[in-house]
């Protein structure tokens, strides 16, 4: 060896570095929770499951109250989505300690690269994930194993805080990763309440292309940690003994039976439906990384109390939640993936569950923002950023004290970057326009530049009927490209789409006994730019075909408030694609909408919400007036 040469560190020495800087990593959420700085999560919809199954629809299990203590969808990173769950807030206490069971799928660092497969009539697509889905789909990291393990870390920590004193931990892996995840298991709950490694059969077995020179792999690791060894809940399964039955010695049977997984082999399996957790075709979702209900529900029944409370922070395509509600158990989940919560919304609501909320991360390019820049970040430095990635020259300082205001050199046009940590409204754009027409004697147009929208910016633009005024959206994956690219070089690869928007309008209405009976047409959907999209160039040029031959195509599901208070979306009617119910059709959504709901004195505010099938979210608000 070279003197002056260092070896890299082993996978084994780097080991009790990671979970120190993990432990350091949680403990400064924790702290930050206890101050004034807490994550709070923002309700988007509340869900009502009453799917389209014809065209006449009473409102389902609608215009009730949602349930105390409501199951909640979670969208947004899991680290941050926990934060908001210790902290609470005025409408849901902390949970800290409140939850019974955790099971959790986590990536297993298979260097996989997961793609999305759209399906649009005529024409199949395939979305790679982007950075900020990385989590959810693309299971592969920076510095490899090390890295998995530095993301895990922390987001363990959280989960022992979480967890009630008598709660319990599954952690399902497979044997490339497990053994490396188990120590610090190990060493963040204590040896003492490892409880057992669970072998999961994963399937038929089957050659691979792996195992043409190697043994078959055909299961996966499950670890069962407790939080408490002296108080976990543990519900025993038996079959009961057979009539008839005595022990060896000739005297009578004691207990309940057998345990169930004594008497468990392969042909035991395929032959009991009861217990089956072989094959589940059936359920089938169009998740990559989907397992089995059977399996989730056998983990619920053993270590969730009955009215208990279940949690996965990584919902993949929502099999937890769809188990914990068929076992009349609560449930939290969470997901960075788009894909993963809209398959899990639809999924749940297929199962007719009790309504729930699906809510995100409030303020989250904040939260990221100080986790990829670090405790120097400021808004101001990362406005001027923007705008230098967008082209534009920054006004003088006397100026421009927020550093948030410049000007393109070529058209003289001034752009606005509005902060990530407010949504951009029609307030905001109502301020660009006066910004526009008095800074600095005046400018011919101004750019918005946003990070988070009002669900119904779109609907405000085109009110404003000002084609002066532009509006354009700020990558969500800008910050992990600078983290790991920084800006230069930026400019030319970053696409500032446009807005989609979604045109609906009220058809024939009428008053059937104490109801008032109410069509809602959908009549055009525009996406935002393709470019913003991570698609190749020949899917680039078929979702343009789509785009142009017929929009609607796009939409994967949209729901309807028919009392919209302006504060929360109450989804009350939902169709959706593979909602082949209402219209035997599993590539579109139907387009019209007959709503009876109970009448309302004055005018109605009805609010209808899409989202596309990449995940872009759209709302127009549409008033029928007063009768008489």
């Amino acid at each position: 060896m070279k003197k002056g040469c260092t070896v890299a560190k082993s996978l084994v020495e780097q080991l009790p570095d990671i979970i120190k800087k993990g432990k350091a990593e949680a403990q400064r959420i924790l702290e930050q929770i206890e101050g004034d700085g807490r994550i709070s999560l923002q309700t988007r919809e509340m869900v009502v499951p009453s799917k389209a199954t014809s065209a006449l629809i009473e409102g389902g299990q609608g215009f009730g109250d949602l349930p105390e203590n409501p199951n909640r969808l979670i969208y947004g990173d899991n680290l941050l989505a926990m934060a908001a769950l210790l902290a609470g807030d005025d409408d849901h206490p902390s949970m800290r300690g409140k939850i019974d069971l955790i099971y959790i799928d986590p990536p297993f660092d298979s260097k996989a690269d997961y793609r999305t497969k759209i399906e649009l009539p005529g024409v199949e697509l395939e979305q790679k994930a982007n950075t900020l889905e990385q989590f959810a789909y693309s299971d592969s990291w920076a510095n490899g194993t090390s890295s998995y393990l530095e993301m895990i870390v922390p987001r363990l920590v959280l989960m022992r805080e979480l967890l009630k004193e008598s709660g319990s931990l599954y952690v399902h892996l497979d044997p490339a990763v497990g053994h490396y995840v188990k120590i610090v298991l190990d060493e963040l709950f204590g040896r003492q309440n490892f409880q057992r490694e669970l072998i999961w059969r994963i399937g038929w077995v089957s050659g691979y292309k792996s195992a043409a020179k190697n043994w078959i792999r055909n299961h996966d690791n499950i670890y069962f940690y407790v939080k408490n060894k002296e108080q976990f809940f543990f519900n025993k399964k038996y079959i009961p003994y057979p009539d008839g039955y005595v022990r060896r010695d000739g005297n009578p049977p004691t207990g309940q039976g057998y345990p169930i997984e004594d008497t468990w082999n392969a042909s035991d399996i395929d032959r009991m439906d009861s217990i089956q957790i072989m094959s589940f075709s059936r359920e089938k979702v169009g998740y990559a990384t989907q397992k089995n209900q059977a399996l989730v529900k056998r983990i619920i029944e053993s270590s969730c109390p009955p009215d208990g409370l279940v949690a996965d922070f990584f919902l993949g395509s929502g099999t937890t939640a769809a188990a914990a509600e068929s076992e009349n158990r609560r449930w939290v989940g969470s997901d960075l993936g788009k894909p993963a919560i809209m398959i899990s919304r639809k999924r749940l609501i297929d199962q007719d569950a009790k309504p729930f909320l699906y809510q995100a991360i409030g303020d989250y390019q904040i939260e990221q923002a100080k986790s990829t820049l670090g405790k120097k970040f400021k808004v101001g430095d990362l406005s001027r950023t923007v705008l230098e990635i967008f082209g534009a020259l920054p006004l003088p300082p006397d100026e421009n004290p927020n550093g948030n205001l410049g000007r393109m050199a070529d058209t003289g046009e001034l752009v606005i970057v509005d902060s990530p940590s407010r949504l951009t409204t029609i307030s905001s754009l109502k301020r660009a326009q006066q910004l526009r027409d008095t800074k600095m004697g005046g400018f011919d147009k101004v750019t918005v530049l946003g990070w988070n929208f009002s669900v119904d910016i779109a609907q405000a633009l085109e009110g404003l009927k000002d084609d002066r005024l532009n509006v354009r959206v700020i990558p969500p994956d800008l910050l992990d490209r600078l983290k790991k690219k920084g800006k230069d070089g930026l400019r030319e690869k970053i696409t500032f789409s446009t807005l989609q928007y979604l045109q609906a309008h009220i058809g024939e209405t009428a008053v059937i006994g104490d109801n008032d009976s109410f069509q809602v047409v959908l009549d055009n959907y525009v996406l935002v730019d393709p470019h913003a999209i991570n698609l190749g160039d020949d899917d680039r040029d078929k979702l343009l075909e789509v785009m142009n031959r017929e929009p609607l195509a796009l939409i994967e599901y949209w729901a309807v408030d028919p009392d919209y208070d302006g504060v929360v979306f109450r989804s009350l009617w939902q169709d959706y694609r593979s909602n082949t119910e209402s219209d035997n059709d599993p590539l579109r959504c139907v387009t019209l909408a007959t709503i009876n709901a109970p009448q309302v004195t004055g005018k109605r505010t009805v609010c209808v919400r899409a989202i596309d099938v990449f995940g872009f979210e759209s709302e127009v608000v549409l008033t029928i007036p007063a009768k008489g």
